[in-house]
């Protein structure tokens, strides 16, 4: 018999017997109406746990994580509204059971097990996965979280104080709600749950509004590793800016009671508060794991006398709103109920071809005000005597910096966010004078994390805003792509498209910096970027060119919905000349501010036919550089920028080049995994003739070897005549 089954019996008999452990009376707060419903939650979400590990014997469901011990949340949910974003702990079925009688017209144990069997009519998912989620509820969907969702609930709940300064056009969160997670013991100690932790803390000491509920449900172990006792309290009981709550998760009354008091604070101070919640874990980890392999069986035993249920029996026959025999008739009923609708659950339609699978990785579009971009008035306001000077040609960084500030004009909820790019301006320039001309919650100077600097825009995107978030370099992202990799990028997947979070992620990167940082501040690997489904990589190269693809990238967030990443190459940044001193040939004009280059549309340089060479960023300028010694040995060249390399834009670069006799790829990027290996796969298949000049596998020294691993101007000359035939 396993323990699913064990905790079962016992619990019958145990009723039956009036056998209830020890504790507490009921604490008041609650009416003897509202405890039976929470109560009829908790037996729904034992019952299911039970239903899906039957499923799963019978290969009809796939997921058996439950929620027995963590009952208690669904006291958690009564203490908050139903339009209170939450952002739940896999664990918390009964907290989601318990929201949805909140919200009429719901049949959440229906949805749910329609989840369970990963039917393509699960109303969250669309049968991609598991998930606790509902758009009616306001619980964005989670796959099986670690903590890597609490950084976005700390930048919803500043959306929350920042809507009601700068009420976005999109807003989805109520003026007076709150943001709240939860999150296991184990997960706490995560790098994800520390920062988002620490963040929280960091901006209330600053006086920041953030009304932000953490709940840390503690049932002592992570999957078999224990939390040394005492760990949870000593370790959050005394954060800086954070108000710390303790209540034992067994007691439904008790749960409730403090829930309320924490969520009262959280809403009326608009400050972040830890509720520590006590529970028990039963069963083990998921339906495979045996708890007695790696704890004692009088360990686990003791677990199992403490089931909340019995608990929660026990309070509501001292409260006079249940007897024990009324509260067994329900838990009966909930069980049968459980049983017969998932016999009808696993009947249902499952997702079949790829392209069903994938509907979902592009989000719809949606409906956003006209605009007319900003006035001439208000650009004259903001740019000042920047406006005569851009009537002259400039560097990459100064054109993105005006097409920010144009941008900023235009659209009123979008919001810059990273280190230094305030005060400072950006380690670079590209931000400069922002945070002065429109204000320090539109240009925000984060603290050093980049994990919460993404989760802050993800959160933000929720609410309506529009977030340009900065990664100052591009080897920077690699502490927190799981952020857009496993949050970002695959909200819409598993909502099934009700919920996105678009954003603007601009990265400095790329190499060819002169003796500066090595590979910290010169990373040409894009292999973690390129692979993420629906995400959306740009990378200009000239400063016009830069300033129309960043509003295209804008639109492509704000109109579509997308997740999009700029990249920007760093040794451009300054770039004026290019092929001698003071010639001004990387200069460009800044374009007139409703200018864009569409997603998709390559640039072409030239018009020769003997050689296409395809490439990108530093590459680009190389190419150019090294057109005259190319067209010396006699070659017609042309060279194509790609500047989008994720989509690749295939039709387009198709037809770029055509009627060339050779392709030559130049990738500055390393020669495994990134995007020279995708264009000689399309040559390759499409029956063109190509060839490759990349990057080796290498880290970037500094120092005078800065070049060494990377393709020069030289290299570029030697391949592509080499590649014509001609020899050298």
């Amino acid at each position: 018999m396993d323990r699913a089954e064990i905790v079962h019996r016992n619990f019958l008999s145990r009723v039956a017997a009036q056998d209830f452990p020890e504790g507490p009376s009921p604490r008041a707060g609650l009416s003897g109406e509202a405890a039976v419903s929470l109560f009829r939650a908790q037996c729904l979400s034992r019952a299911l746990d039970r239903t899906s590990r039957a499923m799963q014997r019978a290969g009809q469901g796939f997921y058996t994580i439950g929620s027995s011990g963590h009952e208690g949340m669904a006291a958690v949910a009564h203490a908050l509204r139903p339009d209170d974003i939450a952002f739940l702990h896999y664990r918390d079925a009964a907290f989601q059971l318990a929201r949805a009688d909140q919200v009429p017209g719901q049949d959440m144990v229906w949805d749910m097990l329609l989840s369970f069997a990963c039917s393509s009519e699960d109303p969250i998912s669309g049968g991609r996965h598991k998930v606790l989620g509902s758009k009616a509820l306001m619980i964005p969907p989670q796959t099986s979280t670690i903590a890597s969702h609490l950084p976005k609930a700390v930048g919803a709940a500043y959306a929350l104080g920042l809507a009601r300064r700068r009420p976005p056009e999109h807003r989805e969160l109520a003026v007076d709600g709150i943001a709240m997670c939860s999150f296991g013991d184990a997960s706490a100690n995560h790098s994800t749950a520390q920062g988002a932790i620490n963040t929280a803390g960091w901006t209330s000491v600053q006086g920041g509004p953030l009304p932000l509920l953490f709940v840390c449900e503690d049932n002592g172990i992570g999957i078999s590793v224990k939390t040394p006792t005492g760990w949870i309290e000593a370790s959050m009981g005394h954060r800086p800016g954070i108000r710390y709550f303790k209540a034992d998760g067994l007691d439904l009354y008790e749960a409730h009671a403090v829930a309320r008091e924490a969520a009262e604070y959280v809403r009326r101070r608009r400050k972040p508060a830890f509720l520590h919640l006590r529970t028990v874990r039963l069963y083990g980890h998921a339906g495979a794991d045996v708890p007695t392999t790696y704890l004692s069986k009088a360990e686990v035993e003791a677990d199992e006398a403490n089931d909340p249920l019995l608990h929660s029996v026990r309070l509501l026959a001292q409260a006079g709103a249940l007897q024990p025999d009324q509260a067994l008739a329900i838990y009966e009923d909930s069980c049968a109920l459980v049983e017969a609708r998932a016999r009808e659950a696993v009947t249902r339609p499952h997702l079949q071809t790829a392209a069903e699978v994938m509907a979902s990785i592009v989000p719809p579009s949606r409906a956003c005000a006209a605009t007319n971009g900003p006035s001439a008035q208000a650009r004259a306001a903001v740019f000042g005597s920047d406006l005569k000077a851009q009537d002259e040609p400039q560097i990459l960084s100064r054109l993105i910096n005006w097409a920010l500030a144009d941008l900023m004009l235009e659209h009123g909820d979008v919001v810059l966010m990273g280190e230094d790019v305030g005060r400072k301006g950006g380690v670079y320039g590209v931000t400069q004078k922002l945070q002065t001309r429109f204000g320090s919650d539109r240009v925000i100077d984060t603290l050093l994390d980049e994990q919460s600097i993404l989760g802050l825009s993800i959160g933000m995107a929720h609410n309506g805003f529009l977030p340009l978030p900065e990664i100052q370099f591009l080897a920077y992202l690699h502490n927190a792509e799981d952020q857009i990799r496993g949050e970002a990028a695959t909200l819409p997947f598993f909502s099934n498209g009700q919920f996105s979070n678009p954003m603007v992620l601009r990265i400095a990167g790329l190499g060819y910096q002169k003796g500066f940082g090595g590979h910290f501040h010169n990373d040409n690997s894009l292999a973690v970027l390129r692979d993420i489904p629906g995400l959306i990589l740009a990378c200009p190269s000239t400063g016009a060119e830069a300033a129309m693809m960043l509003r295209e990238s804008v639109r492509l967030a704000r109109e579509e919905n997308r997740v999009v990443v700029f990249l920007e190459p760093i040794a451009l940044y300054p770039m004026r000349d290019l092929h001698e001193p003071g010639d001004g040939g990387w200069l460009s004009r800044y374009p007139a501010p409703d200018a864009r280059i569409a997603l998709g549309e390559v640039g072409v340089h030239g018009e020769g036919a003997d050689l296409a060479i395809v490439t990108y960023g530093n590459g680009h300028f190389l190419s150019r550089q090294a057109l005259p010694e190319i067209a010396a040995a006699g070659l017609a060249v042309r060279v194509i920028d790609l500047r989008w390399l994720a989509p690749l834009p295939e039709a387009a670069l198709l037809a770029a080049v055509a009627g060339c006799a050779q392709v030559l790829v130049v990738d500055e990027c390393r020669k495994s995994g990134n995007v020279s290996e995708a264009l000689m796969t399309l040559f390759a298949e499409q029956g063109i003739s190509a060839a490759r000049l990349t990057a080796q596998d290498s880290f970037i020294a500094t120092g005078p070897a800065y070049a060494a691993p990377l393709p020069s101007r030289e290299d570029i000359v030697a391949a592509a005549v080499n590649l014509a035939g001609r020899g050298v």
